[in-house]
């Protein structure tokens, strides 16, 4: 097989195909209607588990079966029905997904810590957050925002910021003073957010996270690096420690 080939057989077991399947439908494509010998021979498959394998495909809608006089021929149909495997595995996921959800999320008894590395890593961090956040939860952080703006700032303006927005969530920030914090002081109606500034010369290198449900840290230089702390004891401990600070910036 050549190593084209092998990629497009890859992609189709990456699609969801099993390896047999894939050898079987990538053949079919290449041969067209064809019989069952030249179909086993092409791709590969014993021919006594061959029909076991374009029974599975033509539940999957790829393959069908086609009567020419006395012989029954096998074709693969068009390759955009991969489409509706992924369709299949997008609505199983949606019905799936909640109790995976309510699985997956900590009881109030329950603590973890987290080590996330690299940018694309924290950016998963940050998406998680707004999953997390209701209407009326706060979002509390300190941040030097112009070195976390500096790292992406399309990301995390536009991904993290603009979303933000519309989520209903109490949105206060201590913000490093710097051009880019005293202009998103000025534009934070636009944002729905908050924004007090603290002195120039704070030595505050990091973004800090507060929310109900997660204490994220994030280290603003390389090597880029975040700790999620899900531990209610110690949200609530930083809550108060950022609302303390928080009236004091005033």
């Amino acid at each position: 097989m050549i190593k084209k080939d092998e990629k497009i057989l890859t992609s189709l077991m990456d699609l969801g195909l099993k390896e047999k399947e894939a050898s079987v439908y990538l053949a079919s494509l290449v041969l067209g209607s064809t019989t069952i010998l030249k179909l086993a021979k092409h791709s590969g498959v014993n021919r006594t588990t061959i029909y076991e394998i374009i029974d599975a495909l033509e539940k999957k809608g790829l393959m069908k079966k086609e009567i020419k006089g006395l012989k029954t021929l096998f074709a693969p149909e068009h390759p955009e029905r991969l489409e509706n495997t992924l369709e299949m595995k997008r609505s199983l996921l949606s019905r799936v997904l909640p109790e995976l959800e309510g699985k997956y999320h900590l009881k109030s008894t329950e603590s973890a810590i987290k080590y996330y590395e690299g940018l694309t890593g924290v950016k998963n961090v940050y998406d998680d957050l707004l999953k997390d956040l209701k209407p009326h939860d706060f979002y509390y952080a300190v941040s030097n925002t112009a070195e976390w703006q500096a790292l992406d700032n399309d990301y995390f303006m536009k991904n993290h910021v603009e979303k933000r927005i519309n989520l209903g969530a109490t949105i206060n920030l201590l913000f490093v003073d710097s051009e880019i914090a005293e202009a998103r002081k000025i534009t934070e109606r636009n944002y729905n957010e908050n924004v007090r500034l603290l002195p120039k010369d704070a030595n505050i290198h990091v973004d800090m996270v507060i929310t109900p449900y997660k204490l994220v840290m994030f280290q603003l230089h390389e090597p880029l690096v975040a700790l999620v702390i899900e531990n209610k004891t110690m949200i609530n401990t930083q809550k108060e420690l950022f609302e303390l600070l928080w009236n004091k910036s005033a």
